[in-house]
């Protein structure tokens, strides 16, 4: 069995497929970064951008659920 530690402190291998590592290749290269670097800021703006989608959503919601009535006599 290996360690908790291994999978927190140990780097991953990415494996792309040749169309992802030029994707990844123009995205560094537009943005003067290392492929490492654009990888990393690319996985970090999707999760920022999924967590503003969910919270959006819970949002849209609470606003139905607490408007539903009113909605339902304006769709009348």
């Amino acid at each position: 069995m290996v360690s908790n530690w291994y999978h927190f402190l140990m780097a991953m291998t990415l494996r792309l497929t040749d169309e992802q590592d030029e994707m990844l290749t123009q995205l560094a290269q537009e943005q003067g970064l290392s492929k490492h670097e654009a990888a990393t800021r690319a996985i970090t703006q999707a999760a920022i951008s999924r967590s503003h989608v969910l919270a959006v959503e819970a949002a849209s919601e609470r606003a139905r659920a607490k408007y539903r009535d009113l909605l339902k006599r304006l769709g009348e």
